[in-house]
């Protein structure tokens, strides 16, 4: 083998150990450059006493910049390092734990608000929908207002809004006016609601009234007409004239409602559910309903409310079937799967709102009371009954006085019935 070669002349590497050294003594360690981070340092001075300043990785010169692709050497970083002095800070900063109670403030918020705007809105649209036709400042010398309040609720033979098709569909005719189906007074007070039907054909006695279009007022004669008479001489104030005086219930709200809108309140909120304790067939209604439980649709609530002939009974106990059916009606508009889905709530509030007449004073919170109190009758938490009857005379009911008497004290003194009805 040859020998290495001798250094080359004014090879200023010296005498080295390793490749191309020809010395047996091992170089000294070779200072390395250095990688600058931070600010330069001042001339003459380096990192390590007179090392010259190299050009740093991050000064635009080197790899790294805002436009080149920073591996994370040029700054000494540590993967998974603390971030603090000597130290990397890892690829991006930890992200803050969710602040929960924060968001679920917020949400709640936003849920209030949206519930508050809705109830408010809809408060204000059903309200524009209450038909206030009849004034009861019209009614003169009226008895004075007792405990608890009363309503009077009036089913009408109107067939305003129906077309030909829908008159024969509910066996409802074709007969010019209106004239009252079914009357009740219901009492809301501290003893739970009563209410008390006041049959059609009642002998009643027509009071001195002032005409709802004229204004003039008529003078008492004493004639004794069946109750519905009053309604179809001069309306709904003539009719609340006439209760009064032959009660001495002072009555603070009017509620009507037509053949339609009965129907279409029952369809709204999906029909009602009743037990029936006999079959009923009857030509004239159009009822032909099977003895059970079962659910009523619109055009077969009317015919039941409206059946009398196919009844022992007869106006007796179609009161008792109407009263019947209007807390069951009442009970499914207040049910849950009713209030809380707007799929039926809007539609049977838009149903019932539009067919409904009342007086003008009449609100939104006294139709509620209403409900809810025909729904705490059909409950059990208060009394349905007819008007006491003493007898019949050329085809109307008598009722009976001393009893009448007894029931109007225990009203207007917001006291528990203890009267009863036929």
């Amino acid at each position: 083998m040859t020998d290495w070669p001798e250094a080359r002349p004014n090879d200023n590497r010296g005498g080295r150990y390793g490749r191309g050294s020809g010395s047996a003594q091992p170089e000294g360690a070779r200072v390395m450059r250095q990688v600058r981070r931070g600010p330069a340092a001042p001339p003459g001075q380096g990192a390590y006493g007179g090392v010259p300043q190299q050009p740093s990785y991050v000064d635009g010169q080197g790899h790294g910049g805002h436009d080149g692709y920073d591996s994370g050497y040029n700054t000494g970083q540590v993967y998974g390092g603390s971030g603090g002095p000597g130290g990397g800070g890892g690829y991006a900063p930890q992200r803050p734990a969710p602040d929960w109670r924060r968001r679920i403030k917020v949400t709640a918020i936003t849920l209030v608000t949206v519930l508050l705007v809705t109830t408010v809105a809809t408060y204000f649209w059903a309200d524009s929908k209450l038909n206030r036709e009849v004034d009861l400042s019209k009614v003169i010398e009226r008895p004075e207002k007792g405990e608890g309040t009363n309503y009077l609720i009036v089913g009408s033979d109107s067939r305003e809004g129906m077309s030909d098709e829908d008159k024969k569909k509910l066996h409802t005719g074709s007969a010019e006016g209106k004239r009252t189906d079914s009357m009740m007074i219901l009492h809301t007070g501290g003893n739970g609601p009563t209410l008390i039907s006041l049959p059609r054909d009642s002998n009643v006695e027509i009071p001195s009234f002032k005409g709802s279009d004229s204004g003039k007022t008529y003078p008492a004669t004493g004639r004794q007409v069946k109750l519905n008479a009053a309604y179809a001489e001069d309306g709904p104030e003539l009719l609340v004239r006439t209760v009064e005086f032959n009660t001495g219930l002072h009555i603070d709200h009017y509620v009507e409602i037509g053949f339609g809108g009965f129907a279409s309140i029952v369809d709204a909120v999906g029909g009602v559910e009743i037990d029936l304790p006999q079959d009923i067939k009857d030509t004239k209604s159009g009822a032909d309903l099977k003895k059970g439980k079962q659910t009523l649709n619109g055009e077969e609530a009317l015919a039941f409310v409206r059946t009398r002939y196919a009844l022992a009974g007869s106006d007796l106990d179609r009161t008792k079937n109407q009263q019947k059916f209007l807390s069951a009606l009442a009970n499914q508009v207040a049910t849950p799967g009713t209030v809380l889905n707007p799929f039926k709530l809007y539609p049977t509030m838009g149903a019932g709102l539009d067919s409904l007449i009342v007086d003008e004073d009449m609100g939104l919170f006294d139709l509620a009371d209403m409900f809810w109190s025909m729904k705490g009758v059909s409950s059990g938490e208060g009394t349905s009954m007819n008007m006491p009857i003493a007898g019949s005379s050329g085809g109307n009911l008598l009722w009976d006085k001393a009893k009448v008497k007894q029931l109007v004290n225990e009203l207007n003194n917001d006291e528990k019935v203890t009267v009863k009805g036929n």
